[in-house]
């Protein structure tokens, strides 16, 4: 007699307003294995494993668990049914301790009628079993990202889960942290753990799972086993067309130092330092890219950087003009100097979502001819200038009167970066340039940053990819705990090296080009 599915999934459907969300999905995941999912941004992934776990309610479709028809219209429905979901951003209480985080929520279950001795148990024998040690009285405050998500799946084997969904998982991982995971997860599969792994990372796709599912457009367009697929294969069958994952490019021809930073500090009114002592420099004709685990200082480097927090401590050369904690500089100033920005978040300081695109498409630069006369916008020549972005930078749809807001994530990112390239920059800051893009638009966008480094423009890259850093950078930079932890040309750079820096626990000399 045949096993029945872990999982399985019968014309499910769901529509947020005239938009089609997820699109009569079928879909049948055998217990104990790893299925990943994968598609663009807007694809229906997230959204059907979130019908899943009973966060949404599907329109039409019925759910089936072990071969069971069941109806999930909440998180609690999913639990019940051994669905277990760790989300991408963890759901932990920071000053509580691990054992306090596992029993928060269940606190009338079974497990704790003999208290919290019996929880205390239950966690030992999870731990040992899945091989997840954690100390159960420590402070998820002082555990480590990946410690943190260690927590988080026992969280969901804690109240019985079989089948484990979890939403880009080393989204915030070092890449031995992410090792880790995998070796997690294959333990997990291997004990008839049933794992779904929601992720754009196809290489990760690659490592880790036996059998992966594309969506495209809310429909499931094609399934594969993943030793028969390839990372070329499954871009091509998410886009709909051939896609270029290798970045070709030429060697630098590097020219002077436009920006130096030397000691540059960064202090927050709570006396805590963001900043410790920063030594960069950027030249021409190379791209330098920052690595790092979120939050170890990236953001406030840029910030600073780029004007929108003055340093209070060491000094910042940029194209000739000396800043430091007495002499600031600010946004507007850096513009007129040549230095562009593309910041982390788009939809916060990139665009306003409320303005048409070809506004956004000249924002920062409003006040400048051709696009002000009298003090007066010159609607005309502003559109004129926003279609000429558009064609060129492939902004799709091409209408400069559409809200900013109605524009997919790739093309929001495809607008800021046209319009912070088309002055024609000498330093070009990104913070994160491919974040929630499509993997189409990261092709493009990747091909542009090097077009403007070959152009004479020292580019500045910050990003938690590290494949995005090891392909496009000509040096790295690590940052851990707001100071530079090592760097080094991208061709003695490795994920190995990087990964023990960007945990703090080696540094690297500057060698070679970045001496």
């Amino acid at each position: 007699m045949a096993v029945p599915a872990a999982i399985e999934l019968s014309g499910i459907q769901r529509s947020f307003g005239a938009v089609q969300a997820v699109r009569g999905v079928s879909l049948a995941i055998a217990p104990g294995t790893i299925t990943g999912i994968v598609g663009e941004n807007g694809a229906g992934k997230s959204t059907l494993m979130s019908i899943l776990y009973g966060l949404y309610r599907a329109d039409a479709g019925e759910i089936r668990v072990d071969g069971r028809a069941v109806r999930i219209d909440n998180p609690r429905d999913a639990i019940a049914h051994g669905i277990g979901m760790v989300h991408q951003h963890f759901m932990l209480v920071d000053p509580f301790t691990v054992l306090e985080n596992l029993v928060l929520g269940a606190e009338g279950g079974p497990l704790l009628k003999g208290g919290l001795a019996a929880a205390r148990a239950e966690l030992a024998r999870l731990a040992d079993a899945y091989g997840l040690s954690v100390d159960p009285d420590a402070r998820v405050a002082d555990l480590s990202v990946g410690e943190q998500q260690r927590v988080e799946i026992l969280k969901v084997l804690f109240r019985g889960a079989r089948i484990l969904v979890l939403d880009e998982p080393s989204a915030v991982l070092t890449p031995q942290e992410t090792e880790q995971l995998f070796r997690i997860l294959r333990g997990l599969r291997d004990r008839g753990v049933t794992v779904v792994l929601i992720t754009h990372k196809l290489r990760e796709i690659l490592a880790v799972t036996d059998r992966v599912c594309v969506m495209r457009q809310g429909a499931i367009v094609a399934e594969r086993d993943t030793a028969a697929t390839s990372a070329d294969e499954l871009a091509e069958l998410m886009v709909g067309r051939k896609v270029r994952l290798r970045l070709d490019k030429a060697a630098p021809r590097v020219g002077a130092t436009l920006l130096e930073a030397r000691g540059l500090t960064l202090v927050d009114r709570r006396g805590v330092r963001l900043l410790d002592g920063v030594d960069l420099s950027l030249r021409a004709g190379e791209i330098v890219g920052v690595a790092g685990v979120t939050g170890n200082g990236q953001t406030e480097l840029l910030q600073v950087l780029a004007g929108i927090r003055p340093p209070t401590g060491g000094t910042l050369a940029v194209c000739g003009r000396a800043i430091d904690a007495a002499h600031p500089g600010d946004p507007g100033e850096m513009r007129a100097l040549g230095v562009a920005h593309v910041p982390e978040d788009r939809l916060r300081q990139g665009i306003v979502g409320a303005f048409e695109a070809s506004e956004s498409a000249i924002l920062g630069y409003q006040a400048e001819p051709p696009w002000c006369r009298h003090h007066l916008l010159d609607r005309p020549e502003v559109d004129r200038h926003c279609a000429e972005l558009m064609e060129r930078f492939d902004v799709r749809p091409r209408t400069p009167g559409l809200l900013s807001s109605h524009f997919s994530g790739g093309n929001q990112q495809k607008l800021v970066l046209a319009r912070e390239l088309a002055r024609g920059p000498k330093v070009l800051l990104v913070g994160q340039p491919t974040r929630g893009v499509d993997i189409g638009a990261i092709e493009f966008i990747h091909r542009e940053l090097v077009k403007a480094r070959d152009a004479g423009c020292a580019v500045l890259v910050v990003s938690v990819e590290l494949d995005e850093i090891l392909a496009l950078a000509d040096r790295v930079v690590v940052m851990f705990a707001g100071r530079v932890a090592g760097e080094m040309p991208v061709a003695e750079a490795n994920e190995r090296t990087l990964g023990l820096m960007m945990a703090g626990a080696a540094t690297g000399a500057a060698t070679g080009a970045a001496a």
